[in-house]
């Protein structure tokens, strides 16, 4: 991935997130912006899109993949009602609490917003498209409020189509799982074949 680091890629996303979001007796937004990215059937149809081409100067991304991945995090965002800024995404659409309870406890299940099955879904979504229809179903199950700085760098980094490898992709997948389990935090020393082997045990 070229460009800006995923870290300012999602505050560079999230500002223009922010930027077109209609506000009461403050600024119109730019509704008709982002009713054509929620409409949009695939990454490329966002590409099209000035907005995220504007986007795309913002973040410095010049490469096919990484312009990519930028309109990928813009037409996911284009669901977002509002910034719930408090908690990552995973914690939002996990289970209530799991520190205190087995994980495949039917009731602790039952209280997450994305149940574990979409959830490995999601985890297998590999392409851009496949990615563009996970996180815009995610977005939904979660009431269109979550964070949306942590949304933008783990979509960003979420496809491991055009990467050069699987490493970026496979440590933003190990953190969702533990944080969706909450599970604490994985050791950011792993290597990448430990992280995998890590995700693969959680979800069993």
């Amino acid at each position: 991935m070229t460009g800006q680091k995923p870290g300012r890629i999602a505050e560079t996303a999230r500002n223009w997130w922010h930027e077109l979001q209609p506000v009461s007796g403050v600024r119109p937004g730019d509704r008709a912006t982002l009713a054509r990215l929620r409409r949009c059937d695939s990454v490329t149809d966002a590409l099209f899109e000035p907005a995220v081409q504007a986007l795309a100067r913002r973040c410095g991304a010049r490469h096919e993949h990484t312009l990519l991945r930028v309109a990928l995090v813009a037409a996911v965002l284009a669901h977002v009602r509002s910034d719930d800024a408090a908690r990552p995404v995973a914690r939002r659409i996990g289970p209530v609490d799991t520190k205190d309870a087995r994980p495949d406890t039917t009731d602790v299940i039952k209280t997450a917003l994305c149940k574990p099955v979409r959830f490995r879904r999601l985890l297998d979504a590999d392409t851009f498209d496949e990615c563009l229809r996970a996180f815009r179903r995610l977005v939904m199950l979660a009431g269109q409020g979550v964070n949306v700085a942590d949304l933008a760098g783990s979509v960003y980094a979420w496809p491991r189509e055009g990467a050069r490898d699987d490493t970026a992709a496979d440590r933003v997948r190990v953190r969702w799982v533990y944080e969706y389990w909450n599970a604490g935090e994985p050791n950011d020393g792993a290597a990448s074949d430990e992280s995998v082997e890590s995700e693969k045990e959680l979800q069993s």
